[in-house]
């Protein structure tokens, strides 16, 4: 077979047609050109004092988000994990889905993976700031062949509700690490029911 200088470089169309396979997936989310950004971690995160329930406040688009009172409550497991329990009201049922986050290295306890299934690897959960009683800005990103990545980035509140200046003093934040806020919107968190 001869030199076509007309052809995509090897490899290339494997990545489009992948593209073109995920497309569908990636419209739910937030993708952007490029590798994923690398954001400061929360210093000497403390996992103890960040369990417990925490309220979804403003976020990057999720396909796994759609609901309005979004939830997730974190636990200790016996066996060392952490159990996360997330859950939103969504045509007109609350639904909860149970996963698994692992510190992959003690030495940087605020990085998590979270799973989901015991079908798909672990997802990065970086908390980026937290005060433990009131706030934390959480993001996560996954790389696709560099060419690519989709990104999360969570705004947490202790309760349903936090001040203006807390929540943009969060965005500020993720602003400064880089992390596009383009498509970043409000959970609805009214009229939700307390368990």
């Amino acid at each position: 077979m001869g030199f076509n200088p007309c052809a995509p470089p090897e490899g290339t169309m494997s990545a489009v047609y992948l593209l073109l396979l995920l497309l569908p997936l990636i419209s739910a989310q937030t993708y952007h050109w490029g590798p994923c950004p690398t954001p400061k971690v929360q210093p000497s995160f403390n996992l103890q004092q960040y369990l417990g329930r925490w309220y979804e406040i403003e976020k990057l688009p999720a396909s796994f988000e759609r609901g309005k009172c979004i939830e997730a409550n974190y636990a200790v497991r016996r066996d060392g994990t952490i159990r996360v329990l997330n859950s939103q009201f969504y045509k007109n049922k609350t639904r909860v889905a149970e996963g698994t986050a692992v510190i992959h290295d003690m030495r940087d306890p605020a990085k998590f993976g979270v799973s989901f299934s015991y079908f798909t690897p672990y997802s990065p959960y970086w908390v980026l700031t937290t005060d433990y009683t009131s706030v934390a800005v959480v993001y996560s990103c996954t790389d696709i062949f560099r060419i690519f990545h989709i990104d999360y980035a969570w705004i947490l509140g202790r309760s349903r509700f936090l001040p203006y200046e807390t929540v943009s003093y969060a965005k500020e934040l993720l602003i400064n690490e880089g992390i596009d806020l383009f498509r970043m919107k409000a959970t609805d968190q009214r009229g939700c029911k307390d368990n």
